[in-house]
């Protein structure tokens, strides 16, 4: 009797999609820059992968200014600022890395509000 045999499926299963070309992972990973997620908005409109970046990127950079105004409060908001600073920049380094191996990796919680933004 022939066996049969069954392949395996990875845990996390994804659509077969195109993978972006080197460009697009450059301009991801420039849209965690802060300031910076200007620059893939404008120059690829065309790529879904740089605007889901850029548009994360926009909402860290939001994130980032509300986070420096809470921190011109004395005491209460400079500890704020302290330790939101060192989750942010952990935040965006991750970003950056995740967005140049080609992964869209929706951030918890503030990729909520990258459907508000009408870019």
């Amino acid at each position: 009797m022939p066996r049969t045999q069954k392949k395996k499926q990875s845990a996390v299963s994804s659509p077969v999609v195109s993978r972006p070309d080197e460009r697009d992972w450059m301009l991801a990973a420039v849209s965690y820059l802060w300031i910076f997620c200007v620059i893939p908005l404008v120059l690829r409109k065309g790529s879904p992968f740089v605007q889901f970046h850029a548009k994360q990127g926009a909402v860290l950079a939001i994130t980032w200014f509300l986070l420096w105004v809470v921190g011109i409060i004395p005491i209460l908001g400079w500890l704020v600022f302290f330790f939101g600073s060192i989750l942010l920049v952990a935040v965006n380094l991750l970003a950056i890395v995740r967005a140049w191996h080609g992964d869209q990796w929706k951030i918890p919680y503030l990729y909520d509000y990258v459907a508000y933004l009408d870019l």
